[in-house]
């Protein structure tokens, strides 16, 4: 089992009833808290670190939903799933943003062919997966980080201006030469899919996994202000620019999460599709004073290094959540947590604790 097979596991114990479990899709700390989402859920749930029960590095457990029906106002019914696929914290707020992509329906193999060829032609959108929200922090009376709908100082809980169907980012995107063709397909599909979140500031990258181009992957860069009781996008220039392009050399692979590290930018990527591949980790370096100058609405960056790649298996134990550890908890030595989708059974225990890695990054 990974608490006895390695001294690098990292164990997630969760509840019975837990809002997420298994399909781990985003990560981010406060302090030793650990705040976990999936790509199933409308939620996202926080960990309490525990001492260790065997020889893993690092244990959390004691997990509390924090469902987002409870904090926004969704564009989309509280039973829908918002596909959670990125996460972050900065000053005081816990970003997040789903997929916003479609769905098509998979076959079963108990089903006839007729209706599987029914269920693959059928495709759908979850309205809360077209969210881009900031929650913010607040401590309780016991000193623990909460996500409220609004603190104390006034922070309130706001998303992204739109409803199920589509939403500021979408809209804008909607012409776009090099996105707005892919919209209508499904993520998995190489179809339009963000799975990816870095903040810095008021400015925000959104990775996708989809569309690759010609081996190009992509990120884009909105700003977004507070407004009335919603975000809204902010040009990034005197010429009116929504939304710049940021296309990357992963040789071919998709973005799956961001982390700002740093100057630097740290890109996890693998497959864009349903496919078992490699997943790496990319280095941007001194990337955030590289953005913060740039002007150009479309740029292209070749000059990236790889890291370091990851384990995975076929159907199982993809890698989907990658950050820093916080100082407290890492010794001073550098160290990523990253967190898999679809854990197989040597990343489990038991119905209720899956165990992610601790990587060391320079």
């Amino acid at each position: 089992m990974p608490n006895t097979r390695t001294g690098n596991a990292v164990r997630l114990e969760f509840a019975a009833d837990s809002l997420v479990q298994s399909n781990l899709s985003g990560a981010a700390f406060t302090g030793d808290w650990l705040w976990v989402a999936g790509d199933e859920a409308c939620g996202l749930d926080r960990l309490r670190r525990l001492e260790p029960v065997g020889r893993e590095a690092l244990r959390f457990g004691e997990a509390r939903d924090f469902p987002l029906a409870d904090l926004l106002d969704l564009p989309g019914t509280a039973e829908e799933e918002a596909d959670l696929e990125g996460m972050a914290v900065a000053d005081g707020y816990l970003w997040v943003v789903g997929s916003h992509g479609l769905k098509r329906k998979n076959a079963k193999p108990e089903r006839s062919h007729a209706d599987n060829a029914k269920r693959l032609a059928k495709l759908a959108l979850d309205g809360n997966r077209r969210l881009l929200a900031c929650l913010p922090i607040e401590a309780d009376a016991q000193g623990e980080p909460c996500l409220v709908r609004q603190a104390k100082d006034g922070r309130k809980a706001l998303r992204l201006k739109g409803d199920a169907q589509s939403n500021l980012l979408t809209r804008a995107l909607a012409d776009d030469p090099h996105f707005g063709p892919y919209m209508a397909i499904p993520g998995k599909d190489n179809g339009f899919d963000i799975e990816g979140l870095a903040v810095d500031g008021r400015r925000l990258l959104l990775g996708l996994r989809g569309p690759v181009l010609r081996g190009w992957s992509a990120l884009l860069e909105i700003e977004v202000e507070a407004r009335a009781d919603d975000l809204r996008l902010l040009p990034l220039d005197e010429r009116g620019t929504l939304i710049r392009k940021h296309f990357l050399q992963l040789d071919g692979l998709g973005v799956r999460d961001l982390h700002f590290s740093g100057e630097d930018l740290y890109i996890l990527a693998g497959p864009t599709m349903v496919l078992n591949g490699d997943i790496r980790v990319f280095k941007w370096p001194a990337a955030r004073p590289l953005l913060a100058a740039n002007r150009e609405p479309v740029r292209f960056e070749a000059a990236l290094t790889e890291s370091v790649p990851l384990p995975h298996g076929r159907g199982s134990n993809r890698a989907e959540a990658i950050c820093d550890l916080p100082p407290a908890l890492s010794d001073g030595k550098p160290q990523w947590l990253v967190l898999y989708d679809a854990p197989g059974a040597d990343r489990r225990e038991g119905e209720h604790a899956v165990f992610g890695d601790l990587l060391r990054h320079d």
